[in-house]
């Protein structure tokens, strides 16, 4: 598509230069040659208009060939359930569009897909809108397309849910459904320190201070944690007690080891293991069906926020990127909702007594 529909010179009484004029994208630009000749003013023209059209070529690249070297160029700095999610997102696009030119994707056609998309699962086209918005703005800073397509849309809002959790007589309940004792100790380290289920497979003897009765959440080599920011989780004696007795006793222990391991010392727990286990016993136990693995974090979360606690101190105990990550916890403690409303009987009455107003 051609951008510059004119481009001409001038000479004006403002100026003794020539003086050249262009319209981009329908807003007139202009120049100045520097020189009152107008064969050297002429000269410029052309060598600007070459200058300018060779600027404006995009390379043509195709869809796919950008997700494979936008994959391996952020393969290092994001976690694997972040990459994943990225090429479930391009893998979707892919199917909706075909595997065409990156800048043949407009506003119209990035809007249909997320809209499209949104009828049929409402999260799903919130997650494609995030990664594809931010996988596009490469693109733009990579002079691939001239305008990121997913900017100029409208995110799409999902409905809120209130997240389910288990108090910890329901956690105490539902541990009778599970035999395995690994999976036990596993369920109750997420249950009592919010750690993610990802977390708690990459745990390793390392990251545990038991003289100071702390976790540490640390990226690594082969994991990093979903903000990749670090952090410190303390041990209650409950946690402590479990993984005092994760300690092998046989083996010499290298710090390296994995705390919860299939196979000793170097095959950890998967999370899809783990989840689908623990769905299994929530439809024995016959609790809320829409309980899964990362409720255990939600409860730890919820949990708090009844005791009392905080949002800004749960937040980094949980490792919330966000205050509006730990913010989905306010409704829990109705407690606080009942007083706030008390206040406003004792307001009625004191109205009623005519100590209102003088």
């Amino acid at each position: 598509m051609e951008r510059f529909l004119v481009m001409y010179l001038v000479k004006t009484k403002i100026s003794p230069f020539y003086q050249v004029i262009y319209f981009r994208e329908g807003k007139r630009t202009q120049i100045s040659t520097k020189t009152a000749l107008k064969s050297q003013a002429l000269k410029f023209l052309t060598e600007f208009e070459q200058q300018i059209k060779k600027k404006e070529v995009k390379p043509i690249v195709q869809l796919e060939s950008f997700r494979d070297e936008y994959l391996e160029f952020i393969s290092k700095s994001k976690s694997k359930k972040y990459i994943k999610a990225i090429q479930l997102a391009f893998k979707m696009l892919i199917e909706y569009t075909g595997n065409i030119e990156l800048n043949r994707i407009d506003r119209r056609l990035a809007e249909k897909f997320i809209s499209i998309t949104f009828q049929r699962t409402e999260s799903g086209a919130a997650m494609y809108y995030r990664t594809l918005k931010a996988g596009f703005s490469v693109a733009e800073n990579w002079n691939y397309i001239e305008s990121n397509p997913f900017r100029k849309i409208r995110t799409p809002k999902p409905k809120m849910n209130l997240p389910a959790y288990l108090t910890e007589n329901d956690f105490n309940f539902l541990l009778g459904f599970i035999t395995e004792p690994l999976l036990r100790d596993f369920y109750s380290i997420l249950f009592f320190t919010g750690l993610r289920a990802g977390e708690g497979c990459n745990l390793q003897f390392s990251d545990l201070n038991f003289q100071q009765k702390t976790i540490t959440i640390q990226n690594k080599e082969n994991f990093s944690t979903k903000s990749r920011r670090e952090r410190i989780v303390p041990m209650n004696q409950i946690v402590y007690e479990i993984l005092k007795n994760k300690v092998p006793k046989i083996y010499s222990l290298n710090k390296n080891h994995y705390v919860f391991w299939l196979k000793f010392p170097s095959v950890s727990l998967s999370v899809d293991y783990v989840s689908k286990k623990f769905k299994k016993a929530i439809r024995k136990s016959g609790l809320n069906p829409k309980l899964h693995l990362h409720s255990l974090r939600h409860s730890f979360c919820s949990n708090l926020v009844n005791a009392g606690v905080n949002l800004s101190t749960i937040g980094a105990l949980a490792g919330h990127h966000s205050t509006k990550v730990t913010e989905i916890y306010s409704h829990v403690s109705n407690s606080s909702l009942f007083q706030a409303v008390e206040l406003l009987n004792r307001a009625d009455s004191v109205c009623a007594g005519g100590s209102f107003g003088s």
